[in-house]
């Protein structure tokens, strides 16, 4: 398997997700990605669970984004370790944190001293809302960057609440900004040998996920979004568009036509001027509503696909994993690794598994994947100090 990012070395001081996201992604490609872990408690992410949910110690949610990753413990408060650290700085090529802002600066890892040690490295950095201004000190976390970017205030119906996307949105799409960033720095470092700061935030990766509601909202007289009242699945599109429950279940509606539609359902009260569909949406919305609410889901699936129209059946988990399509792309991951001894019921060595999902990207149609679970708190940290010492003994015999 031809990895892209092989023989890439990134060192990661990144907690929770962001970071680690794109420590993910990068390991996903082949990079040799390192957890730099305080010693006794390592990542927070460690011990933050998901319904309750843990393996082998470690949350299943920390294993979820650290899977193919190293562990290599070290205080940065110990003069010892933090020399080790800038040791291996010296050596890798990428370098990520999502500390408070102060903090590297504090302890002497901020980049000016960084490059001085590496002059080619690409470091990364994740904040929740930049490094100037009112939220400088706001807690980093995904919540409550939805709660400031004006996200909450698309979802839901219009008489609603704001409503949060139920994941952390902010945490994964900071992430993937994180990388693509550092993989542009790559690119250049390859043909000009320079390094790279390369610095994004929650709050900046939010708003960019909302750019086409934003430059509507600058350019429209700023208008606030207005949810529909029925059906809402975008503040800034008319009828049809959204999910609707029909007798048995649900199905969702893309844009389109009013009169294709109305003809596929047979509901001639849809046909009206294509000119209304957002300023007429509730109405419309109605009607289509009551109609769909009259025969099952199959019924409608049938003949909105025979009149081409875009619609889909609304699947959740159980459904998606059993479906041919989904089976198609081949997006669920096995990994492992050995249980710590105090899991093990017998002297016989024991192995745990976490079922998840592999890298989205494939390159000349190669899939990339990697059976390595979450490293244990620690698990490198002799093999990469005897590394150093090995490294720092062949540069003296050579001398």
């Amino acid at each position: 398997m031809m990895q892209p990012l092989k023989g890439i070395t990134v060192l990661e001081f990144s907690q929770y997700l962001a970071g680690p996201y794109a420590g993910l992604r990068l390991a996903d490609l082949g990079a040799r990605v390192i957890k730099v872990e305080r010693p006794g408690s390592g990542d927070a992410c460690r011990r933050l669970a998901t319904k309750d949910l843990w393996v082998d110690g470690d949350s299943l949610l920390f294993h979820t984004i650290n899977r193919n990753k190293e562990s290599f413990c070290a205080d940065l408060k110990n003069p010892h370790d933090l020399n080790t650290v800038r040791e291996l700085i010296a050596q890798t090529d990428v370098m990520t944190h999502n500390f408070r802002p102060g903090v590297m600066e504090k302890i002497g890892l901020d980049y000016p001293s960084v490059k001085a040690l590496n002059a080619q490295i690409i470091y990364g950095e994740v904040s929740g809302y930049g490094n100037e201004g009112p939220w400088v000190h706001k807690p980093g976390q995904d919540l409550l960057a939805q709660a400031v970017s004006g996200v909450g205030w698309l979802s839901g119906n219009h008489s609603d609440g704001p409503v949060p996307l139920g994941l952390a949105i902010a945490d994964m799409l900071c992430g993937t900004h994180l990388a693509q960033g550092i993989l542009a720095a790559l690119v250049r470092r390859k043909k000009l040998g320079i390094g790279a700061k390369v610095q994004t935030s929650l709050l900046e990766s939010m708003v960019d996920f909302q750019f086409e509601g934003l430059t509507t909202y600058l350019n429209n007289g700023r208008q606030l979004p207005s949810r529909s009242e029925i059906a809402n699945a975008h503040a800034f599109l008319g009828a049809p568009y959204g999910i609707y429950q029909t007798s048995d279940h649900w199905i969702a509606i893309s844009m389109g036509p009013l009169g294709p539609l109305a003809e596929a359902l047979q509901c001639t009260a849809l046909n009206k001027s294509d000119s209304e569909t957002f300023s007429q949406r509730d109405a419309i919305k109605a009607v289509l509503a009551e109609h769909l609410r009259t025969q099952s889901t199959d019924h409608w699936m049938t003949r909105l696909n025979a009149a081409g129209i875009w619609a889909s059946e609304v699947v959740d988990y159980d459904q998606l994993l059993h479906h041919p399509a989904f089976k198609a792309v081949a997006m669920e991951l096995q990994v492992s690794r050995p249980a710590s001894s105090a899991d093990h019921s017998s002297s016989e060595k024991s192995t745990v598994t976490v079922n998840t999902t592999r890298c989205p990207l494939r390159i000349n149609g190669q899939r990339f994947t990697s059976a390595k679970a979450a490293p244990r708190l620690g698990e490198d940290t002799d093999h990469i100090r005897n590394s150093l010492l090995e490294s720092s003994n062949q540069r003296e015999a050579a001398q």
